[in-house]
């Protein structure tokens, strides 16, 4: 089993994280995590989100540079799918020492706030 270091490095997830530091990424990157692994076209997403296509394209292809979003052709259209790898990875690092470097059994925040 990989390291969560071996999994992200400090470079990744800030690249990441400047990706969904932006009101417009983080709802197109939500509305991708709600949609589970079927993702979603762009138009559908734009509907979702009421932002304009044009806008919304400038926003996927800044979260398909970090990482946290995939494309796949799909006849004429593109599906947009979040990368659960990739989030769960980030996540990991942004927490892995968590509980004064222990591993946190926690199943809330209000419980590992308690470590």
């Amino acid at each position: 089993m990989k390291t969560i270091t071996e999994l992200m490095d400090e470079t990744t997830a800030i690249k990441a994280l400047a990706a969904l530091a932006q009101a417009q990424r983080l709802r197109a990157f939500r509305a991708l995590v709600a949609a589970g692994p079927d993702g979603l076209t762009p138009g559908v997403m734009a509907e979702q989100l009421g932002v304009a296509p044009s806008a919304l394209s400038f926003h996927l292809k800044e979260l398909s540079h970090s990482g946290l979003v995939s494309a796949e052709a799909r006849g004429r259209n593109l599906i947009y799918r979040a990368s659960f790898d990739h989030m769960t990875a980030l996540l990991g690092y942004l927490t892995a020492h968590c509980c004064q470097g222990q591993p946190c059994e926690a199943s809330s925040l209000a419980e590992c706030l308690d470590c």
